[in-house]
C-alpha cells in the first residue's frame, strides 16, 4: 500500500503565508514526478505545480508563478508548497499528486492524497 498525507492548510488572510507538506509512505520503490493540483468549490481539479523527480525542474500554473514554490525532500519522500501573498481566489482543495514505482513494478503510477481545504478570506 502507498499513501500520501497531506498537512498544513488552514484559513488565512489576504497576504499572508501557509506551507503544505505532503508525505508519502509504505512500499515505495521509487518517486517520479510530484505535484500539487487544486479544486475549489464547483470547478475542475487544476494543476497548480509540478517538480522533477531530482527536484531540478519545476512548472507552475500562471496564476501562481511568483507567489508559490514547490520543492521536495527525497529523503523523507516528501513534496512541499510554499504559498505566499494568498488571495482570495487561491481558497480550493488542495491536493497532493506523486508518480511513484512499486517493489517488483515496471510501470509507475498516479497517486492522490485525500485533500487538505486552503481557505482565504478576510
Amino acid at each position: 500500500q502507498v499513501q500520501l498525507v497531506e498537512s498544513g492548510g488552514g484559513l488565512v488572510q489576504p497576504g499572508e503565508s501557509l506551507k503544505l507538506s505532503c508525505a508519502a509512505s509504505g512500499s515505495i520503490r521509487s518517486l517520479g514526478v510530484m505535484a500539487w493540483y487544486r479544486q475549489a468549490p464547483g470547478k475542475e481539479r487544476d494543476l497548480v505545480a509540478r517538480i522533477s523527480s531530482d527536484g531540478t525542474h519545476t512548472d507552475y500554473t500562471d496564476s501562481v508563478k511568483g507567489r508559490f514554490t514547490i520543492s521536495r525532500d527525497n529523503a523523507e519522500n516528501t513534496v512541499y508548497l510554499q504559498m505566499d501573498s494568498l488571495k482570495f481566489e487561491d481558497t480550493a482543495v488542495y491536493y497532493c499528486n506523486a508518480v511513484i514505482q512499486r517493489p517488483g513494478d515496471v510501470r509507475f503510477a498516479p497517486y492522490w492524497g485525500q485533500g487538505t481545504q486552503v481557505t482565504v478570506s478576510s
